[in-house]
């Protein structure tokens, strides 16, 4: 009886929900957004003057630890047939946070720099532009199917930011900088491509 009680108390409390929801893959999404604080701590040197080359060295490891666990948490919560409406939620947001937040220290460090800044905020403004175009297609019951060009657009944006942190870590290496900016660019050039895509179908919908 004392068990039952207790189930029910949990049930009314809906502290059932919360524990549902704290599946493997949400907890790896999760761990991405915590993370990032982290990752902006470890460059921060940089910020202030101070070329800490350990600390790029760690940020780039922690940068990657955190693309595996991007890639983990979609993978499991399909392998498990445990997608869930707050994984769909917190997704793209942990992707945006630390994209955001990598761009905006690179930006401060002076990694990216000069000319190179455009394409920075190209990329940035887009992330912002378009997540709330989603947020808006989501309140009709509109879907936006991802385009092979935006995951290509994601991929270079992906190897564009681990270049350029990993380019402090070894400034020996001048080329890993150059791969950075270059496909820093290009990311920049399909940002653009597919976020006109993006705003056609919105347009489409809007009196």
């Amino acid at each position: 009886m004392r068990r039952a009680h207790v189930s029910r108390l949990v049930r009314r409390a809906g502290l059932w929900q919360s524990a549902a929801m704290l599946t493997l893959p949400n907890l790896l999404t999760l761990s991405r957004i915590v993370t990032v604080p982290l990752l902006v701590a470890l460059l921060w040197p940089a910020e202030m003057g101070a070329r800490w080359t350990t600390g790029y060295a760690l940020a780039f490891a922690l940068y990657c630890l955190m693309g595996i666990t991007d890639y983990f948490d979609g993978y499991l919560a399909r392998a498990q047939g445990a997608v869930s409406r707050l994984g769909i939620f917190l997704d793209p947001i942990a992707d945006k946070i630390m994209v955001a937040a990598v761009i905006l220290m690179l930006s401060a460090t002076r990694d990216i720099a000069g000319i190179h800044i455009v394409a920075a905020m190209i990329i940035l403004l887009r992330e912002i532009a378009v997540s709330g175009l989603r947020e808006f297609l989501a309140g009709i019951q509109v879907s936006v199917p991802v385009s092979r060009l935006a995951k290509w657009k994601t991929t270079f944006q992906i190897i564009a930011l681990g270049a350029l942190i990993l380019a402090g870590a070894v400034p020996q290496f001048p080329f890993v900088q150059a791969v950075g900016i270059v496909t820093l660019w290009a990311a920049a050039l399909l940002t653009l491509i597919t976020g006109w895509d993006y705003l056609r179908v919105g347009i489409k919908h809007m009196d």
